[in-house]
């Protein structure tokens, strides 16, 4: 068993990447369950760490914790590379310092991000043993600001559920750190079980209509949904190219947002963000200051999240939520709804599968390197979760081509709607952002898919491709099960969505660790 003691060997390994003069006494362990990007590099800094240490620590920690123990079963894979990358941080740091911003970051990925030289499943026994050529562009780009891909994590089966995350890849159910007989909500349930559970420091996913913020409100995490075409989506396995999203999911709104900083970018092989570098934030971590919310005009969207099943508990905390933005100096308006929003949406005509056409579009472009080609060779494997074979089989049914189908051309002429009627009411009353829970009910139990499920997410930031970001608001069920609070905001509003959520965070302070065992 690999255990966090900094004895022997590890010591002599810190001599040589340290001059001994400058050597200070190393600490015989570190919290990796509660370390941030800032307290990790402080400790690097002081010598009391090194970047072997740090990876040993969460290798520790996943051994104990994530297939025994508690068994939280969030990981597909470990990077069997990652001590030997953590050796040469440290012979790196010692020379010129650290390497980048996320300098010996263990990063947990969605096993639906290509990853070079690691397998790459999207959830499905049918990509089994793949390992693709290159990286994701967004997991390069975390590499090369010093990130360590310690894990790729588990997911719904090729991200089609927002409400559990179980696949035919991994064995069983992924459990939430926080109750373990409850879901992690999906599809990027695993990102968030791990990084909440501690077993990397932070992680990535994927959003098509809920599947960062839904799986980051149920573990008590910062999630983000960013302006469609700020980030990269090329290398990532699509569901729906018009709404897929990637981002981070981490313990901090820093710590997000230091990876954000990263990610936004343009990208060649990404058409849809040829506006990035034009429009985004020169430094996004400039937003981090106390005091963002005074002045602030925000609304709370009612149409979200307003329902007859919507939780009790959820309803108190929100209105605690809205309570501590008015207190932070905040005006908040206290309904406000989108009046053409159900007329717009009748004029939808058709439906539109884009999966299809996506997946078999990335997978050609990968030939012959993938094992697959088509829906219809990932039916005949028969290796597959049986809770997804009707979503495969009405893909293989669709003949949509997405720019032809008059059911796409229809929706995307719909979410153009959307988007303008909510710009409209937003400028109508000059509102900076609007609020709501993102989920109504708390984490079902696992197994549950009676119950009411209470995701907000589907809606608004999808349809209008606006970011949405979800931040802690407290705990429900004898203060056991996490809820989000979701800040929602214009096009390319990204910076002033980021002062809100860390102001309220360092306000409210709701973010606490789950009690799971500790690791030996």
């Amino acid at each position: 068993m690999t255990r966090l003691l900094l004895t022997g060997g590890l010591l002599a390994a810190v001599a040589a990447v340290a001059p001994p003069a400058a050597a200070q006494p190393v600490s015989r362990r570190f919290p990796v369950d509660t370390a941030s990007i800032a307290t990790i590099h402080g400790a690097f800094k002081a010598r009391r760490l090194t970047c072997r240490a740090l990876v040993e620590g969460y290798l520790a920690r996943i051994e104990a914790l994530d297939q025994r123990g508690p068994a939280v079963n969030s990981l597909v894979l470990q990077n069997p590379d990652a001590l030997t990358i953590a050796d040469s941080l440290d012979r790196r740091f010692a020379v010129e310092g650290p390497v980048g911003p996320l300098h010996c970051i263990p990063l947990i990925v969605k096993d639906n991000f290509e990853t070079a030289g690691l397998q790459t499943t999207g959830g499905s026994l049918a990509l089994e043993g793949w390992k693709p050529l290159r990286d994701a562009t967004m997991v390069r780009q975390v590499k090369t600001a010093g990130a360590i891909v310690l894990a790729k994590s588990n997911l719904a089966e090729w991200a089609f559920t927002p409400y559990e995350t179980v696949s035919s890849i991994l064995p069983g159910y992924t459990k939430n750190p926080y109750a373990l007989d409850r879901v992690t909500a999906g599809s990027s349930g695993g990102t968030a079980a791990a990084v909440a559970a501690g077993f990397g420091t932070l992680g990535l996913g994927t959003d098509t209509g809920n599947s960062i913020r839904g799986p980051s409100a149920h573990q008590a995490l910062v999630g983000m949904r960013s302006t469609m075409g700020l980030t990269s989506r090329a290398g990532v396995i699509p569901l729906n190219a018009s709404a897929d999203i990637a981002g981070p999911m981490a313990r901090r709104v820093a710590d997000a947002v230091a990876v954000f900083d990263v990610i936004a970018h343009s990208d060649p092989d990404d058409a849809v963000t040829a506006p990035a570098d034009a429009r985004r934030a020169p430094r996004y971590a400039d937003a981090l200051k106390p005091g963002a919310l005074k002045g602030a005009r925000l609304a709370i969207l009612r149409q979200a999240y307003d329902r007859p099943t919507l939780d009790s508990e959820v309803r108190v905390l929100f209105e605690r939520a809205v309570a501590d933005l008015r207190r932070a100096g905040a005006t908040v308006i206290d309904s406000v709804r989108v009046d053409s929003l159900d007329a717009i949406q009748r004029r939808q005509q058709g439906g539109c599968n884009r999966f299809r056409s996506d997946l078999e579009q990335y997978l050609a472009a990968r030939a012959p390197n993938a094992p697959i080609r088509t829906i219809d060779d990932i039916l005949r494997s028969r290796r597959f979760h049986p809770t997804v074979e009707l979503r495969l089989r009405e893909a293989a049914a669709s003949t949509d081509v997405p720019e032809a189908s008059p059911g796409c051309l229809s929706r995307e002429r719909v979410r153009a709607e959307v988007r303008t009627a909510v710009t409209r009411l937003m400028d109508s009353l000059s509102l900076d952002g609007m609020i709501y829970p993102t989920w109504s009910n708390p984490p079902r139990r696992i197994g549950d898919l009676n119950t009411p499920h209470g995701d907000n997410s589907q809606l608004f930031s999808p349809t209008t491709g606006f970011p949405a970001i979800t931040v802690p608001m407290g705990y429900t069920r004898d203060n056991r099960l996490p809820a989000g609070l979701q800040f929602f905001g214009r096009a390319y509003d990204e910076y002033r969505l980021i002062g809100y959520v860390y102001d309220y965070e360092q306000r409210t302070r709701h973010w606490r660790p789950p009690a799971l065992p500790a690791a030996p």
